[in-house]
């Protein structure tokens, strides 16, 4: 399943031979241990003895989900400055240190986290874990490298957002389909937001959620777990922890009712179509649910592939769109969107592949998936997964991912067995619960003049 443009790659899937020759090493791979320190700091350890290198990650359960209305992009912005300086680093010392390591370090933000990683030969964990511990509890947020960092987001923003006609869509887009959830929001915040922001606010945002009771370190590779929880202790076990950490601000959804549209006007050369529908994802506690693991089979029936049905039907078959393709994220902290997104073929429009995307999930809600369809993506999402597990720091990233959002991090490694157990009924059970048009959002780009300034104007919201 290819993820929107605006937002990523297409991760490449294996033939069926790799996953048969190779699904085996899944179940034989070393176990996971987990340990958690007196201070709350959670240590969870993948062995993975193939080469000799260890990735090292730091979750802190903060993102821009947390942040209430007037502070948005701090999550993001205090990222940014956990590199500038502590105690005893001064600015940009933290990653020179890692590469005379010969190490590779960087950070993200999301929406439901915040993380800090490094990739290095595996007798350097312990340079990792003791700068990561000093910014943990040490850090310096100086005025002069705030205010220029807080110019390097700024233009960020204008470069991957409000200069990107698709992702400047998808933003309005967003602040469309969610009325109160913090989802609304972009991770890299809103413009008037960033002008107001302060050092004084990050100095607060680090000191309510950068405590060892609201991070999880997850660390993969050619080590042994004992090993990994001594370092832990040695540098990690004497921060103290935050005594009440802050709660996050994050409004509950209502439930929508009726198709929201909106529409973005900016200098483009082809017009654009966005369509998400609200949507559940894997909640904990409630593990036996199926329809999350439904709706990813859904997304691979519809873009899993040049076989898929987007391809095949719109693409190759109609030709009403020059490409098509579905998003849809089943771990997150909040309830999602299965996404839906296009170009018009030449000479096509907007509203005709709008017509052919609804027509496309009428026949999934009128019609069961045949069992060889379904066999051949249940074997694409099972080589996907042999595909990912090649990756040490991919296998890091999704045990912190799910951790931080409040799921076991044993769900990795029991996802295939519940994508495999879907049904053709389940799979239309979906289509006709979700994605029907009281619960979806369109969002449509089009094109003006690139010399001309944009605008959005809302239609319908």
């Amino acid at each position: 399943m290819k993820t929107l443009k605006f937002i990523g790659v297409l991760v490449g899937i294996l033939a069926f031979t790799a996953c048969a020759s190779t699904s085996s090493r899944i179940t034989s791979e070393p176990p996971v241990q987990e340990k958690v320190l007196d201070n709350g700091l959670r240590v969870i350890v993948k062995p993975d003895h193939r080469a000799p290198i260890v990735v090292s990650q730091v979750w802190y359960k903060v993102g821009s989900s947390y942040e209430p209305n007037g502070l948005t992009g701090i999550s993001h912005v205090l990222e940014h400055m956990m590199f500038k300086g502590t105690k005893q680093l001064g600015p940009n010392e933290f990653s020179r240190i890692i590469a005379a390591n010969g190490g590779r370090e960087n950070a993200f933000t999301g929406r439901d986290y915040t993380a800090y990683f490094q990739s290095l030969e595996k007798s350097r964990l312990e340079v990792s874990f003791k700068w990561e511990a000093d910014r943990m509890q040490n850090l310096l947020l100086a005025e002069e490298e705030f205010k220029k960092e807080i110019e390097v987001v700024k233009e960020e923003r204008r470069l991957r957002t409000e200069d990107k006609p698709e992702g400047l869509t998808y933003e309005k887009f967003m602040a469309t389909a969610y009325s109160k959830s913090n989802y609304r929001n972009p991770i890299i915040g809103w413009p008037k937001d960033l002008g107001n922001m302060k050092l004084s606010d990050l100095q607060k945002w680090y000191e309510q959620y950068y405590a060892p009771n609201n991070a999880t370190i997850v660390v993969a590779g050619d080590v042994e777990p004992n090993e990994v929880f001594a370092l832990a202790e040695k540098y990690f076990g004497p921060i103290p922890p935050r005594k009440k950490l802050a709660p996050s601000q994050d409004p509950a959804e209502p439930i929508q009712t009726e198709t929201r549209r909106v529409t973005v006007r900016a200098p483009a050369k082809v017009p654009y179509l966005l369509m998400g529908y609200h949507v559940p994802v894997i909640k904990a506690g409630s593990l036996q649910q199926w329809e999350p693991y439904a709706l990813e089979i859904l997304a691979y029936i519809l873009d899993g592939g040049k076989s898929a049905r987007l391809n095949a039907q719109l693409v190759r078959g109609q030709q009403v769109a020059a490409d098509a393709g579905v998003s849809y994220d089943p771990t997150s902290r909040h309830n999602s969107l299965f996404l839906f997104d296009a170009n018009p073929a030449q000479d096509r429009t907007v509203p005709e592949v709008e017509k052919a995307l609804r027509e496309l999930i009428a026949q999934l809600q009128t019609e069961l998936v045949e069992d060889k369809e379904l066999q051949r993506i249940k074997t694409q999402l099972l080589a996907s997964r042999v595909y990912e597990r090649d990756s040490v720091f991919y296998q890091a990233m999704k045990l912190g991912e799910l951790v931080t959002i409040g799921l076991p991090w044993q769900l990795d490694s029991d996802l295939v067995t519940r994508l495999q157990a879907v049904t053709p009924q389940q799979v239309r059970a979906v289509a006709r619960k979700y994605l029907v048009d009281s619960n979806l959002t369109v969002a449509v780009m089009e094109p003006k003049p690139v010399d001309m300034p944009a605008a959005v104007k809302d239609r319908g919201h």
